[in-house]
């Protein structure tokens, strides 16, 4: 039954089916499509400003009054990914088209988009916000820069024992007076933004030299080996901490510096592969009609070596979340937005041991790294030749 449903299949459909045929990856999936959902929505789902409410009549949307540029880009470029998803297009023509309504997108809300510069979060607890003929407030009352002075906050206070007059907090605050719920579902755009780009830009990188190394070999290769040598040799860690000794703390800088010091092993098994696929009848099929480099290369060549580079891409993407999450807990993070590494270095940091500001960011932290090495090993025994012949 399985040779025939394999039959009918294409390859990609009978890896991604082999893929989800274990619990493990399902749990990394759930665990990833929670975070993706935390990150998008996070201004909604924790917040100080109401989402509605009326006043006198007049309905307001005070959440969107504040909305930033990267909310609003996050935001649509989440719904430009299922709009994109959803077309009958091929694989690399989504990809481009993703990118270049991303590209758009960005361009428009720096534009167009001017929130206000200064947030006091004070404010929306005065009547003006409270006194009103109805409210909706998010779940999570909080904004993760609010800290509640107002309110009486002393700083660091435990999971469901709040002493702010009676305003509950899950996962207690931190030593400022946040809410580390709300900064919890805030840090989730660091941890997935940081992996998903720093592994996209280390990915074209390796995709074009593996590539390139592949199908010519000879000299090409040669050198190209060398450059793959000199740059696992640079330790990514050490180089993060002197850019931002040097230049101050960026997470695009973070970003960059991740993707380029860690192709060497993408490009290392598209060399593999492409130097077994170079003298496939199809791809002497190509070069003899004359087509461009560019198509024999990325358009016949690397969907059919592209599942390796799935397994090291969900690696990579871990990898990466981990180094931030070092750096934040350096202290050396980025310092206007929550990271789950920062939370830990709070921990550290704080005179008392405060168990509820180690445990969750370092149980997120766990649970993120844990589940891309779900789903990388999941692909990795779906491609794997020996366990396809058992399941025969």
């Amino acid at each position: 039954m399985t040779e025939q449903i394999a039959n009918r299949e294409s390859y990609s459909a009978l890896i991604w089916r082999k893929t989800l045929a274990g619990v493990g990856v399902k749990v990394g999936l759930a665990w990833i499509a929670l975070l993706v959902f935390a990150a998008v929505f996070a201004p909604f789902l924790a917040n100080s400003m109401p989402l509605l409410m009326s006043k006198n009549g007049v309905i307001s949307a005070p959440v969107l009054h504040y909305f930033s540029a990267e909310d609003a880009w996050v935001l649509t470029t989440f719904f430009i990914a299922i709009l994109v998803y959803r077309l009958r297009l091929n694989f690399g023509k989504r990809i481009l088209l993703f990118l270049l309504g991303s590209a758009v997108t960005a361009v428009l809300v720096t534009l167009f988009i001017k929130p206000p510069i200064l947030v006091i979060y004070d404010d929306f607890r005065v009547a003006t916000y409270t006194d009103v003929d109805w409210r909706i407030m998010p779940p999570i009352p909080y904004a993760p820069m609010d800290y509640l002075r107002d309110l009486g906050s002393k700083g660091l206070e435990a999971p469901l024992q709040s002493e702010s007059k009676g305003h509950l907090h899950w996962m207690g605050t931190e030593e400022n007076g946040a809410d580390v719920l709300s900064r919890m579902i805030h840090a989730c755009r660091i941890s997935l933004s940081i992996g998903l780009i720093a592994s996209g830009i280390a990915l074209l990188i390796g995709v074009v030299v593996g590539g390139l190394m592949g199908y010519f070999s000879g000299i090409v290769d040669m050198l190209g080996m060398r450059l793959v040598e000199i740059f696992e040799d640079i330790p990514t860690l050490f180089l993060l901490l002197t850019f931002v000794a040097f230049f101050g703390r960026s997470m695009y800088m973070m970003m960059v510096i991740i993707g380029v010091t860690g192709w060497s092993g993408y490009a290392r098994y598209v060399r593999t592969e492409f130097l077994k696929l170079r003298k496939q009848d199809y791809v002497q099929a190509a070069v003899a009609s004359g087509l461009p480099l560019n198509s024999i290369l990325f358009r016949h060549m690397l969907p059919n070596g592209v599942a390796p580079l799935l397994v090291a891409l969900s690696f990579g993407v871990a990898g990466a979340i981990l180094s931030e999450a070092t750096l934040s807990f350096l202290g050396l993070g980025v310092v206007d937005a929550p990271s789950w590494g920062q939370m830990l270095d709070q921990a550290v940091k704080s005179s008392t041991f405060n168990w509820w500001m180690a445990v969750f960011p370092g149980g997120a932290i766990f649970m993120t790294v844990f589940s891309y090495n779900l789903i990388g090993e999941s692909f990795r025994d779906a491609i794997d030749p020996k366990l396809s012949r058992s399941l025969k």
